[in-house]
């Protein structure tokens, strides 16, 4: 019996047993990598980040949130990101959040307007949608900073480094991206 193809955002077709193990892969890794790895940022950002594009490229629309909250609740589940920072995580979690789905929703609508086969676009996206994270990010950290609410780490953590994550994270997934989506054509 032949399983019946589902329809996704990206234009690559799974079968249901495919999608719910993309969707447990990815919010597995949202939530865990941050919990069990904790840092280096550098790296717990990228994968973090490269779910949250791919989140857009194989999911469908229903499974965005929890991968934009999943994360954040891995690094403070931990507490190690921040040592004795962690407490002032929890005045970020509603902007992380926020500028999680930013950079979701941006990229959705970028790439509903390109052609997701040309890869130039797609890095073009991504580099929007990760300047938009970075963005809301540094504004945060910059404003808590001027109101003393944190200290001045956080203007290295939520600002540059978010965006070097986001990208790289965005370059991550198009590749898988690209690599399944040849795949899928070679199958037709």
């Amino acid at each position: 019996m032949k399983e019946k193809l589902l329809s996704i955002n990206a234009s690559i077709p799974l079968t249901a047993i495919q999608e719910a193990m993309v969707i447990a892969g990815i919010s597995i890794l949202s939530f865990f990598i941050p919990f069990i790895m904790g840092y280096p940022q550098w790296l717990v950002g990228t994968i973090i980040n490269a779910c949250l594009f791919s989140a857009v490229l194989f999911l469908p629309k229903k499974y965005f949130l929890p991968v934009t909250v999943l994360p954040s609740l891995g690094i403070l589940a931990r507490g190690v990101i921040f040592g004795l920072f962690t407490p002032f995580l929890v005045y970020f979690l509603p902007f992380i959040w926020l500028s999680n789905i930013i950079l979701i929703v941006a990229f959705t609508l970028f790439i509903s307007q390109l052609d997701k086969k040309n890869r130039i676009f797609l890095f073009l996206s991504v580099f929007a949608a990760a300047s938009l994270k970075f963005f809301v990010l540094y504004l945060t950290a910059n404003l808590y900073l001027n109101f003393k609410l944190v200290p001045a780490v956080f203007l290295q953590t939520m600002g540059l480094n978010q965006l070097a994550t986001g990208i790289a994270g965005g370059i991550i997934a198009t590749l898988i991206y690209g690599k399944f989506n040849s795949r899928s054509q070679r199958a037709d």
